[in-house]
């Protein structure tokens, strides 16, 4: 299915794509697109779907699993890689100032733009080490320079 005809809205505009039935290994299901486009694959069950997820794509930004069954939502969470995944919602709108966003793999490895740690990559880091000196030493020193 493709976008159809505009309608009287101002500005531009693009209508959404859906491909159906797509092979897991085709490069719409590998690649992230930034657009209003979507591709669906078939998965045997659960785990298949999330080997799909994980094992055909080097990108990771977001993820979403819609389910009542509490054991799928648990695996998704530790097995899913992706940086942000949402469970029975939409898979987009990160909270900003609460819910930090970055994705793992190709999709970004950093921390996530809005966590407490993000400030410390926009800071030049730099250690310094210093012994202390026997004080009498360290007066004579002073007086001998």
């Amino acid at each position: 299915m493709t976008g159809g005809e505009g309608d009287d809205s101002k500005g531009f505009f693009i209508q959404p794509t859906v491909f159906a039935d797509v092979d897991p290994n085709a490069r719409i299901m590998q690649e992230e697109i930034f657009g209003p486009v979507v591709a669906f694959a078939k998965a045997r069950d659960f785990d298949h779907a999330l080997e799909i997820a994980n094992n055909n794509t080097e990108y990771g930004l977001t993820g979403a699993v819609i389910s009542r069954n509490r054991a799928n939502l648990e695996k998704a969470r530790h097995e899913f890689h992706v940086g942000n995944l949402y469970f029975n919602r939409g898979c987009t709108g990160a909270i900003v100032g609460y819910q930090p966003f970055g994705g793992f793999n190709m999709s970004g490895t950093d921390s996530k733009a809005g966590g407490p740690d993000y400030l410390i990559l926009h800071m030049q880091a730099k250690t310094v080490s210093e012994m202390f000196l026997n004080q009498k030493r360290a007066a004579a020193s002073a007086l001998l320079s």
